[in-house]
Parts: C-alpha cells; structure tokens; sequence
C-alpha cells in the first residue's frame, strides 16, 4: 500500500518559539502555527476560520527558528503530520496531531538581527541584509544565483513554451 505524508502551511507563530535540548544535545524547537481561511457563506456573509497547529523541529535550523521568529511573524513551513501519544500523569492517555517540520522559510519583512528589510531567509541574515531566499541562503532578491541561472536567458527561442 502506497502513503504519502506531506504537509505545507503559511501562517503566523502563536507563541515564542521554545527551544530545548535532547540528552544528546540535539536543538528541539516547538511553536504554534495558525492559518486563515476566509469564505463567502452562501448567504453571503463573510466567514473565517482559523486552524491552529502545532509544529516541532530538530536539528541546528531549530535554533535558527528560535533565533530570529517570534509570536506573530509569518511562516511558511513544509513537513509531515507526526502522532504522538503518552500516558498522562493520572493515567490517562493522551495524544496529539503535530507537524514534524523538514523545511521552512522567512516570509515577510522583519526586525530580525542582521538588519535589512523585505523578505529575508536564514541565508541572507548571516549576509547581514534583507533578500529573499529559504533556509538555504539564496541569494538576495533580484541578485539570480546559481539556481536561477546566473542571470543568464533560458537556452531556447522566445517562442518556446514554459512548463510552469
């Protein structure tokens, strides 16, 4: 039987981010994530719901997390659904739906360290400017890496078709 589990949210953080550390000293973050969905109502009313998740990530992007967001900022976030389950102090058991994180991005400007307004990702704070750009560090925005073909024109003539 095939599976696949993935998951991909923008939303902005509930809570500061909480960082802790494995037995093994492995970075843990945890924070909240909340998304939006506004619709028009059959009668023609306005309705909105928000959904609110909880997400967990490990490793040294964790204490980049912890780093630079806070309570509010956007997030983009890509990664899978994880069940936990325990038993409570009284007995009890317990269980939660959370998102393991693999992947995130910065979305937004900020007052992150590293100054720098628009739209910046890990990569470009260590740079000490804004930029767009992921976790990776691409390059600023406007500034096409290596990735983007260097600035360089897409090899073809302008008559061909673009898959995307």
């Amino acid at each position: 039987m095939a599976s696949f589990n993935k998951v991909i949210l923008l939303g902005n953080l509930t809570r500061d981010p909480q960082l802790s550390y494995l037995p093994s000293q492995t970075p843990v973050v945890e924070f909240g994530l909340a998304t939006n969905r506004k619709w028009t109502a059959q009668d023609g009313s306005q309705r909105d719901e928000t959904c609110f998740v909880d997400c967990q990530m490990y490793g040294k992007r964790a204490e980049v997390i912890n780093k630079y967001l806070k309570k509010g900022n956007p997030l983009f976030v890509e990664g899978r659904l994880k069940f936990d389950s325990w038993q409570a102090q009284d007995g009890s058991k317990r269980s939660k739906l959370r998102v393991f994180v693999e992947n995130f991005e910065f979305i937004g400007g900020g007052q992150r360290a590293g100054g720098g307004g628009g739209q910046g990702g890990y990569g470009s704070q260590q740079a000490g400017g804004g930029g767009q750009g992921g976790y990776g560090g691409q390059a600023p925005a406007g500034q096409p890496g290596p990735e983007m073909g260097g600035g360089q024109p897409p090899a073809g003539g302008p008559g061909d078709d673009v898959p995307f």
